[in-house]
């Protein structure tokens, strides 16, 4: 699973990069940005519990 996490951070950071040379730069900015809190929630600890309690996946 870790791999998917790296590869969605990476993403985010590609969008964000990529947002700040376009003209709709807010757009991408913040889809990146959202890829990126993601992988980094996702890499911390207990989050796969706050996940299945979130969906009620016990």
């Amino acid at each position: 699973m870790g791999f998917w996490y790296f590869f969605i951070m990476f993403l985010g950071f590609f969008l964000v990069v990529k947002g700040l040379f376009r003209k709709r730069k807010l757009s991408f900015v913040v889809v990146g940005l959202l890829c990126i809190s993601f992988s980094i929630f996702m890499f911390s600890p207990e989050s796969d519990e706050i996940i299945s309690d979130l969906f009620n996946l016990n």
